[in-house]
């Protein structure tokens, strides 16, 4: 295996959930991937789709699993959501359906809310999901409301074999009462690599996305033009691999593998 690309590369996306834990479980030889990673010189951002948290919440969570961590290696959908807001949709009302943490996230980018008004429908991954949110939702985007939606996720693995449902699915269950599709706003997207790209000065043929999903973290590195590698220990298996009609770069059991390459070891 030549693995030439993946050695040049100077930056790397890291989703995290499936990648280098699941829960609160750190897979073997996570932590010292990123230490790796800093001794030979290369930099990383923590890249996920989980608008559940924002921002500052995930540089808290990675230092207490044990990770390195400032604001600075970490950007969320949540946060790539807010930005988008900003550019497309500045001064218009949103009526938002997410935790509070995501809430937080889009107010400090400047959102605005309202329940009464709202002229956008804004959705993440809410693990604080009842149902008048779902109900308000609907009623705005029968309306008219344009439909935004952090990550197309359907779900968030956990460990035990058993996940949790994802903001796809929060806006499969909006579509079919409404009739609207969203615009979503993080990985696949390739905004959250040219976004990254343009304030590290690093060429996206320079950054490599590692992850456990083919439609996000792998589709987002293919859509933007970086290396892509899938590793093998959350939610996608090998015979879904042997059936994608595009296929990653790399594919490693884990990012302790990648580790080795990085140190010129070949596997």
């Amino acid at each position: 295996m030549d693995y030439t690309k993946i050695r040049n590369c100077k930056l790397f996306l890291l989703d995290m959930d499936g990648t280098l834990y699941l829960g609160d479980e750190v897979f073997k030889g996570a932590i010292e991937y990123i230490n790796t990673l800093s001794e030979t010189g290369r930099k990383y951002i923590y890249l996920t789709n989980n608008s559940s948290r924002a921002g500052v919440d995930y540089v808290g969570r990675l230092n207490g699993l044990g990770f390195p961590c400032e604001m600075e290696n970490v950007f969320t959908s949540g946060m790539a959501t807010g930005l988008y807001l900003n550019e497309k949709y500045k001064g218009k009302k949103i009526y938002p359906v997410g935790t509070r943490a995501f809430l937080r996230e889009l107010e400090s980018y400047g959102v605005e809310f309202s329940e009464t008004d709202a002229e956008v429908v804004v959705v993440g991954f809410d693990t604080e999901l009842y149902y008048e949110k779902l109900d308000k939702a609907v009623h705005f985007l029968r309306r008219g409301c344009d439909f935004i939606a952090a990550n197309p996720d359907w779900v968030c693995p956990m460990p035990a074999d058993e996940v949790l449902p994802d903001c796809g699915s929060i806006c499969a269950l909006l579509t079919a009462a409404s009739g609207v599709e969203p615009v979503f706003i993080g990985k696949p997207n390739r905004n959250m690599v040219d976004i990254i790209s343009g304030y590290t000065g690093i060429p996206n043929e320079q950054i490599c996305c590692v992850g456990d999903r083919l439609y996000t973290d792998i589709a987002v590195a293919q859509n933007a033009g970086a290396v892509s590698c899938l590793v093998l220990s959350g939610e996608t298996s090998v015979d879904m691999v042997e059936e994608a009609e595009r296929k990653p770069d790399y594919v490693l059991q884990d990012v302790d593998q990648l580790a080795h390459i990085l140190l010129g070891e070949d596997l």
